[in-house]
């Protein structure tokens, strides 16, 4: 149901009826009631009054607050990974990165629903815990619902100026290299094209919503 959401299987504001969703998954309804509950609390599902649990609306100002947080949480951590790189060197490091990063070009060519947010959820955690930064990663696991919904909708865009997969290179090869500046700016290019990309997209999208409520 996740990985149905995140992908767009199931659209925003799309109800999510018990009797369906069982006779679709094969299981009970205590296990739908469990799941929904959980994605809940991800943000994914809104339990709506006379309606029972939706597909939550992402608006432009959540998108707004949710680029924002990654900004500064990514940026420190990729810096801290490339400062450790510098002074430490990276023998090990270097080895997880190119590992997540080969996973995540592999998963660019990826059907399977979920595959590519897998692969980016991976390569983040490899940077945010060669930089120490646990506490910040909780943040961005609590989030990764919402940021894997609005990855969906951004990597593969045609209005980015630069593939979401070449920012993800540049970004490992200024952390492999020590240069925490060009990393944190890497991260921060890729974040602003990802921003710009999604806040037209959702735009599009309530303004078709607003003509259809009109027509």
């Amino acid at each position: 149901m996740r990985d149905a959401i995140i992908s767009g299987l199931f659209e925003p504001g799309e109800r999510l009826v018990e009797r369906p969703l069982c006779d679709q998954l094969g299981v009970s309804r205590t296990v739908i009631r469990e799941t929904i509950r959980y994605l809940e609390a991800e943000g994914l599902v809104e339990i709506m009054a006379n309606r029972g649990p939706i597909v939550a609306r992402l608006s432009r100002d959540d998108a707004r607050q949710i680029y924002e947080i990654r900004r500064m949480l990514e940026g420190a951590a990729a810096m801290a990974c490339a400062e450790k790189c510098a002074i430490e060197g990276g023998a090990e490091l270097e080895r997880d990165l190119s590992a997540a990063l080969a996973r995540l070009e592999g998963a660019f060519d990826e059907t399977r629903a979920g595959a590519l947010f897998k692969a980016s959820t991976g390569f983040y955690q490899v940077i945010f815990e060669a930089a120490g930064h646990h506490i910040a990663w909780e943040v961005v696991n609590r989030l990764n619902g919402r940021i894997s919904r609005l990855r969906a909708m951004t990597l593969a865009a045609q209005q980015r100026q630069q593939p979401g997969l070449s920012h993800m290179q540049a970004i490992c090869a200024a952390i492999l290299a020590g240069e925490p500046a060009l990393a944190r700016a890497a991260v921060e290019a890729h974040i602003a094209d990802a921003a710009a990309v999604a806040e037209r997209l959702l735009l599009d999208a309530e303004n078709k919503e607003a003509a259809l409520e009109g027509s």
